[in-house]
């Protein structure tokens, strides 16, 4: 039997941290559905699904096999570790924040889901305004970008315009359909 990867995607904004935690939070007592934690090149932040490494550090453990996923955005590079193939393996769902540029890459099989997180283009700029991360130039340029990278391959496509429980609902539906079909 073997399980599946969820990678959920979406442009910066959107709200896929939110989404993914409310989900998390929701499903905190299923063993068969698994939250990733990232590798990133980017520092760590508390409470976050990501584990902040050194770009030495990130590509020690690339080399060696450490990673199953491993992908490049905004200057940063991003890694799921070897040790949830395992998981997989096992017929648990795992879920991985992930990157729509990378996941349009990767060949997919029956393993392999997409869930896409959007919201409508105004709310973006406003939430990445508001986050206060980037400058209004890099937040326009982040904004262009989302044009070019379309989520029609999305097995699901989440609309992250109303309440969090709404779409973070949507989200852990989908994540128990998924474990209920392996």
């Amino acid at each position: 039997m073997s399980g599946a990867w969820v990678f959920v995607c979406g442009p910066s904004g959107a709200g896929k941290d939110s989404v993914i935690g409310w989900a998390r939070k929701h499903l905190a007592g299923d063993r068969d559905v698994v939250f990733a934690q990232r590798h990133e090149t980017r520092p760590s932040c508390a409470g976050a699904d990501r584990q902040g490494l050194g770009p030495a550090q990130f590509e020690q453990l690339l080399r060696a096999g450490g990673m199953a996923w491993h992908w490049q955005a905004h200057g940063f590079q991003y890694g799921i570790a070897s040790r949830y193939r395992q998981q997989v393996d096992w017929g648990r769902v795992v879920v991985v924040n992930g990157s729509r540029e990378h996941v349009a890459c990767v060949r997919r099989d029956g393993g392999l889901r997409v869930v896409q997180v959007t919201a409508d283009a105004t709310e973006l700029a406003t939430r990445l305004l508001r986050r206060g991360r980037e400058a209004p130039a890099a937040v326009a340029s982040r904004l262009a970008r989302n044009m070019l990278l379309d989520c029609a391959n999305a097995d699901l496509l989440i609309a992250n315009d109303g309440t969090l429980e709404e779409a973070g609902r949507q989200l852990a539906r989908y994540l128990e359909c998924l474990r209920g079909t392996k």
